[in-house]
């Protein structure tokens, strides 16, 4: 797109916190789908697709707000999706944060590519915890409909704790299997 992307860091640290939170959030502040373009229909709520962005930096302010002994680190990946003279085609190796290249093999699958360079900055800060929030995939909405969040955590423990705080906050989460292939 025209306007360049930006990686958005904001941390609350207060004195003697012993855990840090690291909340990595996907901000794509309209999605055309680039060059792969999307339909029109397809576009119409595309501005919401900077919703994890916002959550994670919306969650830093109430974190301090309620003066929580945690560190919180969040990271808002932010970029535009558009169409321009300088997009990225389908097939263009793209080098990640930290020097890994990828084939962008679909212009209407950045999230992943701006939500891999919060990730790879976000473990930089070594947390304890690290939990991104996205809107990457259409297939989670056909598994479980427009008001129920897909989680995938790396064990038992971490899904629970996640679940715990949905069902306490009333949202309706559900884990998906991350199968070994």
């Amino acid at each position: 797109a025209a306007r360049s992307p930006r990686l958005v860091r904001v941390e609350y640290a207060p004195e003697g916190a012993s855990t840090t939170l690291a909340l990595v959030g996907k901000g794509i502040t309209f999605d055309s789908g680039g060059l792969d373009i999307k339909t029109a229909a397809g576009m119409y709520t595309m501005k919401c697709d900077m919703g994890g962005a916002a959550a994670v930096l919306a969650t830093v302010g109430a974190v301090a707000r309620l003066g929580l002994n945690v560190r919180v680190i969040a990271y808002g990946c932010m970029a535009e999706n558009m169409p321009s003279g300088s997009a990225w085609r389908p097939s263009d190796v793209v080098t990640m944060y930290g020097g890994k290249t990828v084939e962008n093999g679909n212009s209407d699958a950045e999230g992943r590519i701006v939500m891999a360079d919060g990730l790879a900055r976000a473990c930089e800060d070594e947390p304890d915890y690290l939990v991104d929030i996205s809107t990457l995939t259409g297939a989670c909405m056909v598994a479980l409909g427009n008001h129920t969040a897909g989680v995938m955590t790396s064990g038992a423990q971490a899904a629970d704790t996640l679940l715990d705080a949905s069902e306490a906050a009333g949202e309706d989460f559900w884990e998906l299997p991350i199968p070994a292939e």
